[in-house]
């Protein structure tokens, strides 16, 4: 076993078990079969501890989102910034709206708490462009106190050339826009209005200044050498057919990633569309879009859709561990050495698991028919996590050669002290159901025995995702072949 980063907790090993089922010689999950493409080496330095532009960062390593910017110079019909929830994540949430200062002594705070901490963060609740003296400020300090964290902004773009001088002069090197149309006609269902030089733009008038200035923001971003994700929200019958013209734009005028996400949509958020009863794509037909454009350009699916006050791995919310009232409290433990320490780490631990992996390949001629793999885990690329206790399986698609994660599937806890379990039980069964195998820490006989009925195969282990995937197919398919056989 490849000795893990020693962040998590650790759960006790179990019995590995697989029963015989069959595998279609086509590839039966629809996977995406594009060849992944190779990024260049010093663009691999920029993004390694960034968990939003890396996948297997998001892995290891954290985020911090401050909430310093209120206000907003656009208004979305997937948005609703007055709306506040604990317990709800999603973009423009927040529980409380802080100062530079406050937000500063935060990630101080957090960067000794959660060592692997990399990234600080403004999205909102409203737009950083749109707030920004106390975005900048709170730049300001961060870069002062704590040199290693990486500055992230995300902003809708319409601010952005006005400001790009002072974002190259803070050294921010990852911007984040949101773009979901570049044809007007399309926008104008998305936007009601645009604010822009102290005049409120309504209707098409809005939208074309909006499409026109993130045009130029992404020019302006190419043409200073920082790297930009573009965000776009798939709203079924609006943009859905229209993404893959975003796409090529995007491509063209020089973003490095493309993270198409899921409109947020129910009728107690208070959003326009949530209570025009627009509805959000299912995971099939987001994965047709991601995979229509995944040819172009490096595509983003590991995305949280993140509260703006989000604090830890993403997959994962503390951001109730560190409310205003707590966090006021605790003196900065900021220890550069000791958090590159941690860092170091978790590289030793990352180089383990591609070594493996190579040595994996090597032994296999070719891979084999895809099939899709569900697995819970509480981070640092691990098998972790007692079925019972996820929130969210990771979906990884495995060949016995190769292991590549190509989406998440939100469920609720299926322990829940005899309370709701078993419509619980169906509806996590539901969510994964185009998988072959469940993966994780335990599992208990019941939910096992439910999982085999719905042709999903428990398989209970404690190890690398990797290793424990490819575990899994080895023996599946000599299962599968063995029945073949017979």
């Amino acid at each position: 076993m490849l000795q893990s980063t020693g962040l998590t907790n650790s759960d006790s090993s179990a019995a590995k078990t697989v029963t015989p089922s069959t595998i279609k010689a086509s590839g039966p999950c629809g996977c995406d079969s594009s060849a992944p493409q190779a990024i260049p080496e010093n663009i691999q330095e920029r993004i390694a501890k960034h968990p939003c532009y890396s996948e297997d960062a998001h892995h290891h390593y954290a985020r911090l989102h401050v909430a310093v910017a209120p206000a907003c110079n656009i208004q979305c019909n997937y948005c609703n910034r007055k709306y506040d929830c604990a317990n709800e994540s999603r973009p423009g949430v927040v529980s409380e709206v802080l100062t530079p200062e406050e937000a500063a002594h935060k990630a101080l705070v957090i960067a000794g708490k959660i060592p692997q901490m990399t990234v600080l963060g403004i999205a909102g609740p409203g737009d950083p462009l749109a707030n920004p003296k106390h975005t900048f400020r709170t730049f300001e300090l961060v870069a002062e106190q704590a040199p290693d964290i990486k500055l992230c902004l995300s902003s809708n773009g319409l601010m952005l050339t006005e400001y790009i001088d002072k974002i190259k002069e803070l050294k921010i090197d990852h911007v984040t826009l949101t773009i979901n149309m570049v044809d007007p006609e399309i926008g104008e269902k998305i936007y009601p209005w645009v604010r822009y030089n102290r005049k409120r733009y309504k209707g098409i008038e809005g939208v074309k200044i909006l499409h026109e200035k993130q045009m130029e923001a992404l020019d302006a971003l190419r043409e200073a050498d920082i790297l930009c994700k573009v965000n776009s929200v798939m709203i079924p019958g609006i943009n859905d057919q229209h993404l893959a013209e975003v796409n090529e734009v995007i491509r063209s005028k020089g973003a490095f990633l493309h993270n198409i996400m899921p409109l947020i949509s129910a009728p107690e958020h208070g959003t326009h569309f949530g209570l025009i009863g627009q509805r959000g794509p299912n995971p099939k037909e987001l994965k047709a879009v991601q995979d229509s454009c995944s040819g172009n350009m490096k595509m983003m699916r590991h995305c949280r859709q993140c509260r703006a006050d989000a604090v830890g791995l993403l997959g994962e919310d503390r951001s109730q561990e560190f409310t205003k009232d707590k966090f006021l409290e605790m003196t900065p433990e900021y220890d550069l050495a000791a958090r590159q320490e941690v860092h170091e780490n978790i590289e030793r631990f990352t180089a383990e698991v591609k070594a493996a992996k190579a040595a994996k390949a090597a032994k296999a001629a070719k891979g084999g028919p895809k099939i899709l793999v569900a697995v819970a885990t509480k981070g640092n690329r691990l098998v972790n996590q007692h079925f019972g206790h996820a929130k969210e399986f990771q979906i990884f698609e495995v060949d016995g050669v190769d292991v590549k994660f190509v989406a998440h599937r939100k469920v609720d806890h299926y322990c829940q002290t005899g309370y709701g379990e078993k419509a619980t039980l169906e509806h996590i069964i539901k969510a994964i159901a185009d998988c072959k195998g469940v993966l994780a820490s335990k599992i208990g006989l019941c939910p096992q025995e439910e999982l085999r009925k719905a042709g999903l195969e428990p398989f209970e282990a404690y190890d690398v995702i990797d290793k424990v995937a490819l575990d899994f197919y080895e023996q599946f398919t000599k299962s599968s072949e063995s029945v073949g056989v017979s």
